[in-house]
């Protein structure tokens, strides 16, 4: 089911105004906590969900959505820090928690991760490092879920999709994701509403891997004009015509060789199809006929 996100100030003039990507967090709120009701109590019948809460605004904003849309008392948070995660990520996800009255336990996934990585003598990329921590993050969260009898929720934001900025069959392996039609300034939006920690709120979102990364810094844009360009795109509008209304070029190629580079990460496995009731091509689940 779709969801408007309307403007609540003057119309945009522009596809590049920034006032195309305004919402109305007190509508997208009541949305999301009736989306995950709906697909957990009413498609699943079940009343838990567990959550990987990373310190970030994301899983703290998932994680406030939960709450209110099952009671805290159902809400399973699992902090996962990695030998090189920042202290203060930590800090931060407890004190989320805290402030939600949620459930949190703390497994520190070191051993799980060192367990394959230390194989390479030589040592393996940041970004090898981070899918290797990220996929294991996601079979701890599975596992989990098994253990209190709940759903795993997904975190990841629009503009992480579009732009390919997640591990694929980890990230984006929860079968449930609240945030993933919302760019991130829209997620900053509802978390200031939600009343998300400010020391969350205010600190760079980074993969916490590297001293001093930020995923800014990775994508050589700020998120203020990269879901600005980005909406732009998704909605159709050519180059010719972004470039006529004074868009740089150069952050305009940024921006979308990224998004045509990783159509593949959203999409489920390709199927070879040999009839005519190919999963997730001609049969889709109950739900979809009605």
């Amino acid at each position: 089911m779709g969801v408007a996100l309307p403007v609540i100030r003057s119309a945009p003039t522009s596809p590049l105004d920034p006032l195309t990507l305004k919402i109305n967090p007190e509508l997208v709120e009541r949305h999301l906590v009736r989306f995950l009701q709906d697909e957990v109590i009413r498609q699943r019948k079940m009343n838990r969900v567990v959550l990987g809460l990373s310190g970030g605004l994301d899983s703290a904003v998932v994680a406030a959505l939960a709450a209110k849309a099952f009671g805290s008392e159902n809400v399973y948070a699992f902090l996962m820090p990695y030998k090189v995660s920042s202290p203060s990520s930590l800090a931060d996800a407890d004190l989320v928690a805290q402030s939600l009255g949620i459930n949190a336990s703390v497994i520190d996934i070191s051993a799980m991760v060192d367990g394959y990585a230390g194989r390479y003598e030589e040592g393996i990329s940041p970004a090898r490092l981070g899918n290797i921590c990220s996929r294991c993050r996601t079979v701890v969260l599975f596992d989990q879920s098994m253990e209190v009898g709940g759903i795993p929720l997904g975190t990841g934001n629009k503009s992480e999709r579009l732009l390919g900025y997640f591990t694929w069959h980890g990230d984006d392996a929860p079968p449930m994701n609240p945030l993933g039609d919302l760019f991130k300034t829209q997620v900053y939006e509802l978390a200031r509403h939600l009343r998300v920690p400010a020391v969350i709120i205010n600190k760079p979102p980074s993969a916490d891997l590297i001293p001093g990364q930020t995923d800014e810094g990775d994508y050589g844009l700020g998120y203020a004009e990269v879901d600005v360009i980005l909406n732009a795109l998704v909605h159709g509008y050519t180059r010719s015509h972004l470039l006529d209304l004074g868009l740089e070029e150069s952050k305009l190629d940024l921006v979308n060789r990224r998004l045509q580079s990783t159509h593949w990460k959203r999409r489920p496995a390709t199927v070879a199809m040999l009839t005519d009731t190919a999963i997730g091509e001609s049969y889709l689940r109950p739900v979809d006929y009605r």
